[in-house]
């Protein structure tokens, strides 16, 4: 290397810029017409994040997901472009007690760091940059890291390879404003406050526990008439997973009638084998189903209800899922696979088994990554809030998968939250790393660290629906906080009740 171009530390060689060098100094000009501009517009550029999560997870976001507009807004360069808003909402998402004053912060020091413009220390321009993301484009966000996350899982060898999705439905609280109430509104109660509520129902892929797709709307809404809006991402010879909500005539003939999907689950009625169709082996048998005349499906229009029959054939297998932990011991699922032979019965069991794994999901995207209760304040940007929590649930499963896959680990027993935090704390080392082979090398590591992370095996452990800790004492805010009256404490009682004694009261 030359020395007008470096100087000599420690017996190293450290570049120095054209704009530093001492020599040639009438063909600085030409060596560098921009200045010392170019070296902070390259670094800007450079700086999105302050962890980078955009070199993790690049591969598995699309990149035309958010381009620049053409015209009007976000058809300019600004501090937060679309693409940078979406990453740091994703930020956002993994760190979720975060706040959007702290997602300026760390803008702040990266673009402080790297010689970037200054940024507001408010976070207005973050929030409104946040509502200008266009809404359509975050479900092909959700469903491209499905898609992968489903590629870099290991193979299930479970009834034919056929895919298996599992449907599920949750509630969530909403913050308590005007806007919220209005397209939310909650369930009155006299007794304990009530909140905005919203009702979630999402796809799962059983393969990799990914999140193929969402439905959200008011508790006014049923699950199925959101599973119903869902049926675009049901494709024919799929096979769908339901719990007992999910396990209606309505629901099951519609399946198999109109999408082609099969359906395994649990049902609400009362399956008596003493009236089964044919014997197909031990307590799994052939029956047939009638619709009963209070069954109604309102979700479905007239005319598709008019041309759904009114009786089918449906297999009912029962077996023991002698499982320590869980709640059911004895199960009784109805499918509409009636090959005995192409399905047998105990892999229709294990499928549903399974399914009470992805229960844990929603409790990873609750616990975990804290989506129990959202914080946007209108609708719009609830949908975003949501959108990106569930993504990034995606990318953590992505991860998962490349690991269980590289290191022969099983899938199910790796650890969520220890993935979470693993992934926080080895992006930060990434972006310290200054070479790709040692980025590589980290990277390396935390695979193999999240594969031998696993949650430990509990054959006896019994799971019971309780809580060890109590709640605080304190009472409940039931009114408004300008007609909330505090409880009178326990002093100023006594102090009341003796002044009655003395008849001064």
């Amino acid at each position: 290397m030359n020395k007008s171009l470096a100087t000599v530390s420690s017996g190293r060689y450290i570049y120095r810029p054209m704009t530093e060098t001492p020599f040639f100094p009438a063909w600085k000009a030409r060596f560098n017409p921009m200045g010392s501009h170019s070296v902070r517009l390259f670094r800007t550029v450079a700086a999105f994040t302050l962890c980078q999560l955009e070199k993790c997870f690049a591969p598995w976001i699309p990149t035309d997901l958010f381009p620049k507009a053409a015209e009007r807004q976000n058809s300019r360069d600004r501090h937060y472009t679309r693409c940078r808003t979406f990453w740091c909402m994703l930020w956002q998402a993994l760190n979720p007690l975060a706040s959007g004053r702290e997602v300026v912060r760390q803008l702040q020091a990266a673009f402080d760091l790297e010689e970037g413009p200054q940024l507001s220390p408010e976070d207005g321009a973050y929030c409104r940059a946040k509502a200008r993301l266009p809404l359509e484009q975050f479900p092909k966000g959700l469903s491209a890291t499905a898609h992968h996350a489903d590629r870099l899982a290991p193979p299930l060898q479970l009834l034919q390879a056929r895919p298996l999705k599992v449907v599920d439905g949750s509630a969530l609280t909403l913050a308590d404003t005007p806007q919220n109430r209005a397209a939310y509104p909650p369930i009155e109660s006299t007794h304990t406050p009530t909140f905005p509520q919203l009702r979630l129902v999402v796809l799962f892929s059983l393969l990799s526990g990914a999140i193929l797709a969402a439905a959200q709307s008011s508790l006014l809404v049923s699950e199925l008439a959101l599973l119903h809006s869902l049926a675009a991402q049901l494709a024919a010879g799929d096979i769908l997973v339901g719990d007992r909500g999910f396990g209606s005539f309505p629901v099951i003939v519609w399946l198999q009638v109109v999408r082609q999907v099969d359906f395994v689950g649990r049902t609400p009625r009362r399956i008596d084998g003493r009236r089964r169709l044919r014997r197909l082996g031990p307590n799994d048998w052939l029956l047939t189903w009638t619709a009963s005349s209070s069954c109604t499906s309102p979700w479905l229009s007239p005319l598709i209800q008019g041309l759904l029959p009114t009786q089918m054939t449906l297999r009912a297998v029962k077996g023991s899922c002698d499982h320590k932990g869980f709640r059911v011991r004895r199960v009784t699922v109805v499918t509409t696979l009636l090959d005995p032979e192409l399905y047998p019965a105990q892999e229709i069991l294990q499928a549903y088994l399974r399914r009470w794994r992805l229960e844990m999901c929603l409790d990873d995207l609750k616990t975990s990554l804290q989506m129990e209760s959202l914080r946007s304040r209108t609708p719009q940007t609830i949908q975003r809030e949501l959108y990106a929590r569930l993504t990034a649930h995606n990318l953590i499963r992505c991860i998962m998968a490349q690991a269980a896959s590289e290191h022969h680990a099983p899938l199910e027993r790796l650890s969520f939250k220890g993935s979470l935090d693993a992934i926080r704390h080895f992006a930060q080392a990434m972006v310290r790393a200054r070479s790709r082979a040692r980025r590589q090398r980290l990277w390396n590591l935390l695979l193999q660290t999240l594969a031998s992370d696993r949650v430990p095996e509990r054959p006896g452990r019994r799971e019971p629906r309780a809580v060890k800790r109590r709640k605080n004492k304190y009472p409940r805010l039931d009114a408004p906080r300008h007609k909330f009256r505090d409880h009178p404490k326990r002093h100023a009682r006594r102090k009341k009740a003796r002044l009655r004694m003395l008849g001064l009261m």
